[in-house]
């Protein structure tokens, strides 16, 4: 092969070489920064683009949203409750050359904020608050991360606690606190029941004192219910008026004895 030849054929591979170099393709979820002599040029994509080689730089950026596990932290709560929490983060790249240029590496970034921004906020609130309240605890943790991150070009969508573990004297005591408190529920909803049962009673019975045959019909009722269960026990329904009568004479008498002490 002539020397000729060769040069041509090494033309045509540098040629490929630098068209290859030149030529981008960048995907629907990422975006090319791109570097001209280390100035910010701009994001480019999605789709085939050229850049100029060896002047060029390009770094690729995801705008995918990105689901990161917070590693469990040990957090003292502002009644000196130690737990340990865990928590998880979504977030995704808004602004590619911020991403780029603001930061050096903006998962990272985002990682260690979400941390500090954990337990700082969790040392801050009460067990039962941490417990009850987790809705507005999440609120509160994105909203914090998330003006952080906003100079990165990143946009902080959510974030959850996942789990709350509390120590075993902790969890012993808390049953404890539920049982007692069912136990005090029970004993509340027994006391309403005789309470209304009582005043049902009450109220039958100035109905059947009120109404002397209706009282008779009931002790019918109970003699015929006592005679349906086979029993040898023997009824002698008393009429009301004798009762009413041995309480007159019982009340005259204790009058003459009164009257009578006095005289003495």
């Amino acid at each position: 092969m002539s020397s000729a030849a060769v040069g041509i054929l090494a033309a045509v591979v540098v040629l490929l070489l630098l068209a290859m170099a030149a030529i981008k393709i960048v995907p629907e979820y990422e975006r090319g920064v791109i570097f001209r002599l280390g100035r910010l040029i701009g994001a480019k994509g999605p789709g085939l683009f050229v850049i100029i080689p060896l002047v060029d730089r390009m770094i690729k950026v995801s705008l995918r949203t990105v689901t990161m596990d917070i590693p469990p932290q040990d957090i003292i709560t502002r009644d000196n409750v130690t737990v340990r929490v865990n928590a998880v983060t979504y977030f995704n790249v808004v602004d590619p050359n911020r991403s780029v240029v603001a930061i050096e590496n903006h998962i990272k970034g985002t990682s260690e904020i979400a941390q500090t921004t954990l337990r700082s906020i969790l040392g801050q609130v009460d067990l039962d608050e941490l417990l009850i309240n987790r809705d507005e605890i999440n609120q509160r943790l994105q909203q914090i991360i998330d003006d952080v991150t906003n100079p990165w070009g990143v946009k902080v969508t959510l974030v959850e606690v996942k789990d709350v573990e509390l120590p075993q004297p902790m969890r012993r005591a808390m049953a404890r606190q539920a049982e007692a408190e069912r136990d005090r529920r029970a004993k509340v909803i027994h006391a309403k029941g005789e309470y209304e049962a009582a005043e049902t009673l009450a109220d039958a019975a100035g109905r059947l004192e009120a109404h002397p045959a209706a009282m008779q019909l009931r002790i019918l009722s109970t003699m015929a219910e006592v005679t349906d269960e086979r029993s040898s026990t023997l009824i002698f329904p008393l009429p009301m008026e004798i009762l009413r009568l041995v309480d007159t004479l019982r009340t005259a008498v204790d009058g003459r004895h009164g009257a009578g002490a006095e005289q003495t």
